[in-house]
């Protein structure tokens, strides 16, 4: 069953247990779904500012093209889940865990993502401008065409992660733990000759 552009704003919806569901342009602005469960749901364009999604838990759900801005995500999981091209704005994200999950075209500017387990995710062209990774693992992260101007990844495992010239150059990698092939990759971004 699709539900389109339906109007969940302020809904308390804590503790269901939602699976197959479709929902297209839907506004879930201020709901109460902490404790959600969601299995093989898609949300399109759909909107969950200042909601509360703590402690709720996903599996193999589609997040795309949606916004969460102010969204509380603390100890939120997600599994096997694609957030492509969401727009993540001052959101809580303590406790947060990703694992598979595509957030390719995602939106992460400025995000707080301070020693999260990031490893094995896809952020291709994902934007991370000025996003604090601090001690973050992502490890075999695709990271290829992430926007990475200011991000802060220092003291992050960044071992057989995949990461272009560009985010080499753009990121702050002090103390970040790479392989042998990502640092010939960074020595030869910032010009130098390796033999």
């Amino acid at each position: 069953m699709l539900e389109t552009g339906e109007d969940y704003r302020e809904a308390v919806l804590s503790g269901q247990w939602w699976e197959k569901r479709r929902f297209t342009g839907c506004d879930f602005t201020g709901a109460d779904l902490s404790g959600l469960r969601t299995r093989g749901c898609t949300f399109d364009d759909c909107v969950f500012s200042r909601a509360d999604l703590s402690r709720s838990r996903h599996d193999a759900s589609a997040f795309r093209s949606c916004t969460f801005d102010r969204t509380v995500l603390v100890e939120s999981r997600w599994t096997a889940c694609s957030l492509l091209g969401t727009s993540f704005t001052d959101s809580g994200f303590g406790g947060i865990a990703l694992t598979e999950c595509d957030l390719s075209l995602a939106s992460l500017a400025k995000a707080r993502l301070r020693r999260l387990g990031l490893s094995g995710l896809r952020l291709r062209e994902a934007n991370l401008t000025e996003a604090d990774l601090t001690g973050a693992d992502l490890r075999g992260s695709d990271l290829t065409g992430a926007r990475l101007q200011g991000a802060k990844l220092e003291g992050a495992d960044l071992r057989g992660a995949r990461l272009d010239a560009n985010a080499l150059v753009q990121a702050d990698l002090r103390g970040a733990e790479v392989d042998v092939e990502t640092a010939i990759a960074f020595a030869a971004a910032h010009g130098l000759v390796v033999r």
